[in-house]
């Protein structure tokens, strides 16, 4: 099963996201929920990477993780508000057709003040 976490702030933004494990619902390389959240992820960082205002810090070290941790400025705020909303319901429709193959837990955090 794949575990999926994402954090928002208090402003309904998206600061992290971490998906690990494996869905197992096909063939290696021939999982469509491993194929869905990955496209989705890797969605994610290209939109975010190099946006003016939107620090992204990734970590796929091992085969079957992938976490990013975002900060951002107030100018970058409603790109990212967009962005997140995307991805978050991407994961939301994944976890609610493949239930026994993926979960998705949000976690709303306070924004650091800066």
């Amino acid at each position: 099963m794949i575990q999926l976490e994402a954090t928002i702030d208090d402003d309904d933004i998206l600061t992290g996201y971490h998906a690990n494990g494996h869905a197992g619902a096909g063939e290696r390389g021939a999982d469509i929920v491993c194929a869905a959240i990955s496209v989705l992820s890797r969605s994610l960082a290209r939109a975010l990477r190099g946006k003016e205002g939107i620090n992204i810090s990734m970590d796929t070290l091992e085969r079957g993780t992938f976490s990013a941790a975002i900060s951002y400025s107030d100018n970058a705020k409603q790109f990212l508000r967009g962005a997140g909303s995307f991805l978050l319901e991407g994961l939301r429709s994944v976890a609610e057709e493949y239930p026994e193959h993926c979960n998705l837990t949000i976690v709303k955090i306070k924004r650091p003040k800066t």
